[in-house]
């Protein structure tokens, strides 16, 4: 079991109530990170990502949880914003396909081509929630549940990439 696995074992984590910052090192580690703060979301998700990380977002249980938040909660919005969506699109990556069964509340878009050399990766929950990733490419990252300064300077950033970013047409639905 990892740090992280330990440490979370002996917590019951509140948004915007517990404390610290955890260490992630593994994959593993990313998704039950992932695993937990999905669950906890109220309001928004952001995901920040290169191709849509499928050995974190293309998961059964991220896909429920999602699912759930858009179900219970109204005035909920998902945003997604990826580099590159083809490989995504081409394996029928889930998480794709559950933002266009929930496009009212969801939607994926393709960062604007200034900010792909980008190579960081995070997840926003809420004003509090944070995972992220330096390098995507890598495991090495860091979880808070109580983070609001760094959610809302990643949010300002995120924002600005939406901005300037469009729909991706490896996204859209083809009708036949």
């Amino acid at each position: 079991m990892s740090d992280f696995a330990e440490a979370l074992a002996s917590l019951n984590p509140e948004l915007g109530q517990t404390e610290g910052e955890f260490t992630l090192r593994t994959r593993d580690d990313n998704r039950l990170a992932v695993d937990t703060l999905l669950p906890l979301a109220h309001r928004r998700i952001e995901i920040f990502t290169r191709d849509l990380d499928p050995q974190l977002y293309d998961r059964s249980p991220v896909i429920e949880a999602m699912a759930q938040f858009a179900l219970r909660h109204r005035n909920c919005r998902i945003r997604i914003l990826t580099h590159d969506a083809e490989p995504a699109v081409k394996a029928g990556n889930r998480l794709i396909e559950l933002c266009r069964r929930l496009s009212s509340y969801a939607e994926i878009r393709r960062s604007h081509e200034d900010y792909r050399e980008r190579s960081d990766s995070f997840l926003l929950v809420d004003d509090y929630g944070l995972l992220e990733r330096k390098l995507a490419s890598r495991f090495e990252g860091r979880v808070s549940f109580k983070l609001p300064l760094e959610v809302r300077r990643l949010r300002s950033e995120f924002d600005e990439i939406w901005e300037r970013s469009s729909t991706d047409p490896e996204l859209r639905r083809l009708h036949l």
